[in-house]
């Protein structure tokens, strides 16, 4: 594999053609910017699989009319602390948010809600929505599967795609004001299959553990899931743990909420179709809620005080390693890959829209 050249592009720039190209798509100005916004901070806190490059293959479900700008959510089920949505396929980020904020309100009124949301386009980085729910001061579990074509994840001891690789996120609020939230957000597989496509534009492998062939050999080429016929597959991350999760984010958030699954009888399209199920709670109702922050703060800096086995990486907790990756990528820019820079830009052309950024190198 060729490495792909990398580029460095201001945040400010990036943000303006990110936007002025879902606008260019039919979506209204709030829409636009909730898309737009949820797009860069992915790649602002280094979720790169989850950022701009995802903006190609929006464009081509929009015209080929399987996303729906400008569609709003309809509750299909609604009791007091319960509620089901249907997405109408459109922006998975604004319908997130907007569904989101429901389970809020809700739990904050009766100390708890449950929210499914089904047929819905990519709702993007779901560690969003927990951020979401934390700055509430609400707990939050997220289940979400995910059907888009062929399945790129192998269940354990299988060699094919079979399933996507469907996250599971969990949110706590900060400890105190002034400190930030634990957001523990992950896909099921070894890798989330965005990375797999940044990799191959970049021209660089992946991680060992994370591929195995047509054969079922590993490997560390993405290429096995994009260029090669019969393709590879994508490995759960933990063997059987990940596969046990990745099959009961297809049971919560599609079986469960009458979405579709990755069973065979489902049309895969190459459209992104997700299903969420997602509990949020609020801490106060179960007791003292300053105990509660006071004990998690002294656990956060048990963990933390452990003596580091390189001395250059200290311990974290969820959501550490992205506020220090968003703060560099603030100052320094975002890097792209040469190919999926050009990529990006033969689409906004495409749209119209002909004052592209010139990118730096590093």
């Amino acid at each position: 594999m060729k490495a792909a050249p990398m580029l460095r592009v201001d945040p400010a720039a990036l943000r303006a053609l990110v936007h002025g190209m879902i606008r260019a798509g039919g979506s209204a100005e709030d829409e636009a910017a909730m898309v737009t916004d949820h797009l860069l901070e992915s790649n602002l806190q280094g979720h790169d699989s989850h950022g701009i490059m995802l903006l190609v293959r929006y464009v081509e479900n929009l015209r080929a009319g399987k996303l729906h700008a400008g569609a709003m959510p309809e509750a299909v089920r609604q009791e007091p602390s319960l509620a089901v949505f249907d997405g109408k396929m459109g922006y998975g980020q604004r319908i997130g948010r907007i569904t989101m904020e429901w389970a809020i309100n809700a739990a904050r009124q009766h100390g708890h809600a449950v929210m499914a949301l089904k047929n819905v386009h990519h709702l993007g980085r779901i560690g969003s929505y927990g951020e979401q729910a934390a700055r509430a001061g609400m707990i939050s579990v997220h289940f979400v599967n995910g059907v888009s074509g062929p399945g790129a994840v192998a269940p354990f001891g299988g060699r094919d795609g079979r399933m996507s690789t469907n996250p599971v996120c969990v949110a706590v609020p900060a400890v105190a004001e002034g400190e930030h939230p634990l957001i523990l957000d992950f896909a099921t597989a070894a890798i989330a299959l965005g990375k797999c496509r940044v990799a191959f534009n970049a021209g660089k492998p992946v991680p060992d553990g994370a591929l195995v062939d047509a054969q079922g050999k590993p490997t560390n080429d993405p290429g096995v899931l994009y260029r090669d016929q019969p393709r590879g597959a994508l490995q759960p991350f933990g063997g059987h743990k990940g596969y046990g999760l990745a099959l009961m984010c297809e049971i919560l958030a599609g079986a469960l909420i009458g979405g579709v699954t990755a069973a065979p009888h489902h049309p895969k399209d190459g459209s992104i179709v997700n299903g969420w199920l997602a509990f949020v709670i609020d801490p106060a109702r179960f007791g003292d809620l300053a105990a509660f922050r006071s004990e998690m703060a002294a656990l956060i800096a048990h963990v933390k005080a452990s003596p580091p086995a390189d001395p250059d990486q200290p311990v974290l907790v969820a959501g550490e390693k992205e506020r220090a990756t968003r703060a560099a990528r603030l100052a320094g820019g975002i890097p792209v890959d040469a190919t999926t820079w050009d990529i990006l830009a033969d689409t906004a052309r495409s749209l119209g829209i002909n004052a592209i950024p010139t990118p730096g190198t590093f």
